[in-house]
Parts: C-alpha cells; structure tokens; sequence
C-alpha cells in the first residue's frame, strides 16, 4: 500500500520539490544581486555624442568617467567597428588630452573634435585617423571655438566664437583686445543697459556667438564673419549646439536659426531662420513673418528642401514644435501638420523621402518615420527613451535608455521596430547586469476633467511579495515635462527603488508627449488641474497596488516639482510623513521679476507681474506658508538664475519660524541643476538621509 501511494503521487512530488528548489535558487540569486544605488549612479561611465561615418562603417561616442576624488567627469572618444558587432569597442589614444564634439569628415577617412590641449589652454578643432593615435591641430584661433561644422567639401569649417558684437571689420582681433583691456581694469564694475544681464549660471559679459568660416584646405584664407554685427547668439544661450545651424551639401550656404535680442529678448521666442554665403555676405531672414520659435535647420540631401521646427504660439517656449518643409521658391508647407505631438529632434533620411523624427509619445520618447510626399506617420521605436540614433545602409544606430538602464549604443537589425531585439554594441558599464533593478509599469486613470492621465509605478528592488513599502512621489518639474520611460542622473527612480523606496510618478496635466492641448492645461492653473492629477493619481495607485504603504510616504521634486512641493504643504499635507523641495518657488510674485527668462512666467502666469500681480498670487506658496506643519528639506544654489536662491531662503525661513522640522541645503557653485559629483554625492546622501528619518526604509 505504501508503495502504491508513493508511486501515485510521484509527480506531484517532482513538481513540488522542483517548485521548492526554483523557489531556493531564485532566493540566493535575489541575495546575490546588490541593489543599484545612488553611490552605483554617480560612478557609472555616461554614453553620449553618437556620430557615424558615411559607409556606416564606423560608431563614434562619448564616454563621460566620474572621478570622484578629483571632482569631475573625465571625457574620452571610443571607436565601435560595426561590421564586426561582437568585437570590443576601443578608446581612442587622443582622448588623453581631451576630447569632445567629435565628427566625421563627410569621406569618413578623418575624426575631428574639440580639445584644449595646444598652447594657450583654448578650445580648438582638432582631428586624427581611424586609429585615433595621433591629433593634429585644425584651427588656431585666440578665441574658444564653442561648436562647429564640416562644410561637405571638406574644404572649410564653420565656428562658433565669442565676440563683441559692436567690433567691426575684424571682429576675433577686435575682441581680444576688448578682453585684454577687461583684463588690466582694476574695477570689478559692470554697467548694463539692458536685460538678459544673467542667464542660466552667467552674467553677461557682452559678447554674443557669432558664426566664421575657417578655411582647412591650405589656403591660408583668413577666417570670415559670417553673422557680423548681428546682435544675437548663434547657438543659442545657454545650451545651444551645432543643431542650430546647417552647411547645404554643395558647400555654398548656411542656415543657421537666432533671436536678435534688442532690449526685448528676455520677453521673447522669436528665433527665425537665416540664410547666408558660406563666403559671407548679408544674411536673409526666411521665417520673418512667424513671430514665434524657428529652429534647428537642416537641408535634404538633394539640396532643394530646407527643413526645420517651428512653433506658433510668440512667447511660449512649450507650443508645439511642428515641421516646416520651404522648397528652393520659397514655398512653405507643414508636415504631418494633424500629427499632435512635438519634434524633439530629427534628421533627413539618406534617400530624402523621409524625416527620421524623435518625440515624446505617453511616456516614452520614440523614434518615428514621416513621409515627405504624404506626411504618414510611423513608429520605429517602441518603449524607452531615443537618445540619438544614425541611418546606416544596414539599419539604424542607436542609443536608447529606459528606466532601468542608462544609456547603451545598438544596432537594429534590417526592418521593422528598431528596439525589438537590438545588438547590444558596447560593454559600457556591463556590471549593470549583476545589480537589481525595481519592476516598473505604466498605469493610467482618470484625472482633472475625467481626462486620462499616465503614471509610473516602481517595485522596490529586490520585492517581496506581501511585503509593504515606504513611497518616493517624485514629481516632475518643467511644468512641461515628463518622468517616463528613461534615464537621469539627478531624478532617478531606480537610485530610490536600489534604497528600498516604492516610487510613483504622475505624468500630470502639462505633461509633454500627450498632446498640445494636455501640455496646454497647466498654463494659468499651476496649482489647481495638476495638483487634481496627483491627488487622483495618488488614490489610484494605493488602491491598485497594495505593496505601496501609504502611511509612509513623502513628496518630492524639483523646479516646478520644487513648486509643487511647496504648494503641496499648504494644500495636500496629510499623505506626507516629510517633503523635499529643490529649486522650487516659494514666492510667485517674487519669481515674476527676478527670473531671468521673463516670457516664460508671463505666458504662465497670464500676464507681467508689474501690471497685473494679483495673478501671481492665484497658486502662491507663500500665502499659504502660515499653514505648513510637515516636514520640509529645501535644497537650493547660489548659481541658479532660473529660480533664485532667494526663493529657497524664503522656504527655509518661513519653515524655521513656523517651528517646522527643517533643513537647507546649499550649494554656492552649482546652477539649477547640481552637476559635481561631489555635490551629487552631498544631495543623495542628504534627501536619502531625510527619507530615512521620516519614512526609514530599513
């Protein structure tokens, strides 16, 4: 009998000890994986600057390594054979002495890039071979050349310098001696006459970016000026790059996009697009009858059709940016003009039939195909996030991140979605695959106005089912912006799940990549239609997920995150054990005319703080400071000129003497966003600090 009954239930046996030893090696190996940290964050190698030759034989990157002992991140070219997948990228020797903003020349024989390394300490063009052995020195210019361009017939360069723009004739030796004179002057003085007198984390210092033409063909030919007198920054202040202007493929023309600043630039997105000789000469407006932003010019490979974005909307940095396509008569069409989302960047394909667009898509910043003759719109990408990416004859290059991994170069194979299946190109920080990550999905529900609204939600790493977990609510500044599907290196929902923290986002009303009428909502009612959305949100995610423990949360954020932080704490107090404001309004009415960028808070806000203030005290965190009681870290720097120290200060203070447990954190030589890995190191170590005291992890 009892050998029938064994023999009765052996499978139930097998299944239940396979079952128990699954349940065993699963265990040792959750043991085994180490969380991924902030510290892990901080110390990761960073992917950037994708340029492919030609024959797409070749991948050149960017790798960023933190030294954290000496402060700084240490920049180096690599080399990725595309031919051959599965052999190791490789470090170009010339990186040793600084290199960056590399590019291929259009035979694909020559690298060049940026580098300090030759006498006199200025950033100049520099190139090498395939090998990448040795560089060679391109220009030698007494001025930092801030971003350039390979004209096609490989017989000139177009920079980007600082000069003064009132310097006539020559403008390079006009404004060295300017700055040899700034030089000896033992007064510190500066007067102004006009606004932006800051921007970003600089004062002005008078001078504009201008674009020259730099003969590299032995001609000797003396640089030429090719925006003399403009008054105006080809790129853009403060972070524009070579993606403002284009050389056309006969060599002979540039486009270039600026916003002549006069004394109203501070009011206004008024970037047109230019026209100009490579050779010089007067430069031509092209878009002049559209007041709002024109950017990011690029001609097909045929040379008939000049592409670029353009906005609508004078005065509102967040409109949609459509695509414009302007034929050699000067005939303007929009592309895809009922396509409702925003073009982040694009790129013409190389058969000219197509543009290759990236945009923000619920969540996630896809990859898509335009037809040029019908405007049809495909998807070539399908989760994460579109770092950058190349047309090749063989596919598309690509680096994409996503939220559980950081930037990483690919190769799609030939059709179809370029993220389905990939090659994995690079071995860039494969101990990543050793460390555990939080599980994360998008959920949706229905927000201000009954309108669905989009969320994340991520697993602690190393989960474990039944268990309840403390709540990181992260939310996203801009206004318009997005925490979706991909990578940062200051809001990292991972560096939160790695420190046992459940995290929820809410794409709320002003999001980006829902459309232009969403990301419209939020304009005039910071306060009102997104703080619904996160309440909401909020409701929803505690009821869908029961691993979250709603009676250990706290809200943070930055920017417009930073805002509603402090909004939150006269409004929505009692989910939140703490909060964590960083570079948040505490003052509206102070914000209005201390920012720098004026147009942004009068769109916003409805009106200029001068004529109508009373609108800035609709959604003023100060008015309500009488009535904070929860917990606060403020976090704020003596560089940020978007959003005043003054504005943390005001927090802090109101805080204090409320009697309210507190903290300020400073940091004297960042901007808006903390940078040195140091400070990174401070800031993590500080908000996760205050997260434990309050909500504790472990």
């Amino acid at each position: 009998m009892p050998s029938n009954i064994f023999h009765a239930t052996r499978p139930v046996y097998h299944r239940l000890l396979s079952t128990m030893l699954s349940c065993i090696i699963c265990a040792v190996a959750s043991a085994q994986a180490r969380p991924f940290t902030y510290q892990e964050m901080l110390l990761l190698d960073r992917i950037s600057g994708l340029s492919v030759d030609a024959t797409g034989h070749y991948a050149l990157f960017n790798v960023r390594a933190t030294d954290m002992e000496k402060n700084k991140g240490v920049s180096a070219l690599w080399l990725k054979d595309l031919s051959e997948p599965t052999t190791p990228e490789r470090k170009l020797g010339v990186s040793e002495g600084g290199a960056r903003d590399a590019q291929w020349s259009p035979d694909g024989q020559t690298i060049y890039f940026l580098s300090s390394r030759g006498e006199g300490g200025t950033a100049q063009v520099w190139k090498t071979d395939v090998s990448g052995a040795k560089a060679e020195q391109v220009t030698r210019l007494p001025l930092d050349v801030g971003a350039y361009r390979i004209a096609p017939d490989t017989k000139s360069l177009v920079v980007s310098l600082a000069v003064f723009p009132e310097c006539t004739g020559d403008e390079i030796a006009c404004t060295v001696k300017k700055q040899a004179e700034r030089a000896v002057d033992k007064s510190s003085g500066e007067v102004y006459t006009k606004v932006f007198v800051r921007h970003w984390d600089t004062w002005a210092d008078g001078t504009r970016n201008h674009l020259f033409r730099i003969a590299i063909d032995g001609s000797g030919a003396q640089p030429v000026a090719l925006t003399p007198g403009y008054d105006g920054d080809v790129p853009s202040k403060p972070f524009g790059g070579n993606e403002d202007f284009f050389i056309t493929p006969d060599s002979r023309s540039v486009y270039f996009s600026g916003r002549e600043a006069g004394t109203t630039e501070p009011w206004s997105t008024n970037f047109d697009i230019y026209s100009v000789p490579i050779g010089g000469g007067p430069f031509t407006n092209l878009t002049a009858e559209n007041k709002a932003w024109d950017a990011s010019p690029r001609v097909s490979p045929d040379g008939k059709t000049l592409a670029y974005k353009a906005m609508k909307r004078p005065g509102f940095e967040a409109d949609r940016f459509e695509i414009k396509l302007r034929d050699v008569a000067g005939k303007v069409a929009t592309l895809a003009a009922d396509w409702d989302r925003s073009v982040d960047d694009f790129a013409w394909s190389r058969d000219g039939k197509s543009l290759f667009v990236v945009a923000g898509d619920v969540g996630r910043t896809r990859l898509f195909k335009i037809d040029v003759s019908t405007g049809t719109v495909t998807a070539l990408s399908k989760d994460g996030h579109i770092d950058a990416f190349h047309e090749t004859p063989g596919g598309f290059v690509f680096l994409k991140s996503a939220l559980n991994s950081p930037s990483q170069l690919y190769l799609s194979k030939p059709g179809g979605v370029i993220d389905m299946d990939p090659i994995n190109l690079t071995a860039v920080n494969a101990k990543l695959k050793d460390l555990a990550f939080g599980a994360y999905e998008q959920f949706q529900f229905k927000g201000w106005n009954e309108e669905t609204v989009h969320g994340f939600v991520v697993k602690p790493a190393g989960y474990v089912e039944g268990k309840k977990y403390p709540v990181a609510f992260l939310i996203h500044g801009g206004p318009q912006g997005s925490f979706g599907d991909g990578w940062s290196y200051r809001w990292n929902p991972q560096s939160y799940a790695g420190a046992g923290y459940a995290v929820v986002m809410i794409d709320f009303h002003g999001s980006t990549g829902y459309g232009q009428a969403f990301c419209d909502a939020i304009s005039q009612h910071w306060g009102d239609r997104p703080l619904e959305d996160l309440q909401k949100g909020w409701a929803y995610a505690l009821k869908t997920y029961p691993f979250l423990d709603g009676d250990r949360a706290a809200a943070l954020g930055a920017s417009y995150g930073g805002f509603m932080v402090n909004w939150i704490a006269g409004n929505w107090k009692a989910p939140w054990k703490c909060l964590v404001s960083h570079d948040g309004v505490f003052d509206a009415r102070s914000m209005g005319f201390t920012t720098e960028e004026m147009w942004f808070e009068e769109w916003e806000q409805g009106g200029s703080v001068f004529t109508d203030p009373a609108k800035y005290d609709a959604f003023n965190p100060m008015l309500q400071a009488k009535d904070w009681s929860v917990p606060m870290l403020v976090i704020h720097s003596d560089l940020d000129y978007r959003i005043g120290v003054e504005q943390g200060i005001g927090a802090f203070t109101a805080l204090q003497a409320k009697g309210v447990p507190s903290a300020f954190l400073r940091f004297p030589d960042e901007n808006h966003w903390v940078l040195k890995p140091q400070n990174s190191m401070k800031w993590h170590k500080t908000v996760f600090g205050w997260l434990d005291t309050y909500i504790g992890a472990h």
